[in-house]
């Protein structure tokens, strides 16, 4: 039997689309046009001439040293993350120790603070510490609630292997570090890719923690970046779009490279 179109649906995606494509449109089109073109024509006039002046306004107002510090920070969120993870829910999915046990809970009691609640106790611990105005004063704090959600989904990773390929490589005499690296981390790629994704994500589009970490011009973020885009005069809305697409773009990638290890690990199958 021939299916009967479905007109309704066929109308709601269409409206979807024309709600998410019409922000899109006022920004992409804002990029390309002069100040004084945007004023004139508003935020829904179809371009008149095309200029690339507001990316490159964007890079003389320092924002190539924002994107560098930003680039800092993820890299190296990234690789605490990658480099204290791994271990501890090996860890905790092998381990039938009580301590191990403790320490994930801990871990679990993470979740459920938010980064607000302990932002004046962690500006005195940094300050004391004399990493303010620090990148490394960003990077800890930031790697540190990235911990909980990556040891959670990792060990829902690692739990998904068969025990009898534990069995199996402890018959040959394998070693629980030689099953980490051999049996472990290659068959936990997904869950890898995962938190990877999702430390990268929270470390590139982080606000709160370099906004009350850092002050000079030097260790400012992309976030914060965009800020000079508004002066006493007003904002320069084109200027502003422009740096918010270079801000959207290695976000926008990891998305269309990663997006099914991401969803698929935070849904608990590790990303396979």
């Amino acid at each position: 039997m021939r299916r009967r179109p479905n007109y309704l649906a066929g109308a709601a995606s269409l409206a979807w689309l024309f709600i998410v494509g019409l922000p899109l449109y006022v920004m992409l089109a804002a990029t390309v046009q002069s100040r004084s073109d945007y004023s004139k024509g508003g935020p829904l006039s179809w371009p008149e001439g095309f200029t690339l002046d507001n990316f490159t306004s964007a890079f003389d107002e320092g924002f190539g040293e924002y994107y560098l510090n930003t680039v800092i920070v993820t890299v190296a969120v990234v690789g605490i993350v990658l480099l204290l993870v791994p271990p501890l829910a090996y860890a905790i999915v092998r381990s039938r120790s009580k301590v191990t046990s403790l320490v994930f809970r801990l871990f679990l009691l993470g979740l459920a603070i938010p980064a607000q609640a302990v932002i004046v106790p962690m500006f005195y611990l940094i300050s004391e510490a004399g990493l303010y105005d620090n990148l490394i004063g960003v990077i800890l704090p930031t790697a540190a609630f990235c911990l909980p959600v990556s040891a959670l989904v990792l060990s829902g990773a690692m739990r998904d292997i068969s025990p009898e390929l534990f069995e199996a490589m402890a018959m040959d005499g394998a070693t629980p570090r030689r099953m980490f690296f051999q049996l472990v981390l290659p068959l936990s790629r997904g869950g890898l890719s995962t938190i990877v994704v999702f430390s990268a994500l929270q470390a590139w589009n982080g606000f709160l923690f370099p906004l009350v970490l850092t002050q000079s011009d030097s260790t400012k973020v992309i976030t914060l970046g965009l800020y000079n885009f508004q002066t006493e005069h007003g904002i320069n809305i084109p200027g502003l779009l422009a740096a918010v697409v270079l801000s959207m773009v290695p976000v926008l990638l990891v998305y269309l490279f990663a997006r099914r290890a991401l969803v698929q690990g935070l849904m608990g199958v590790g990303g396979k």
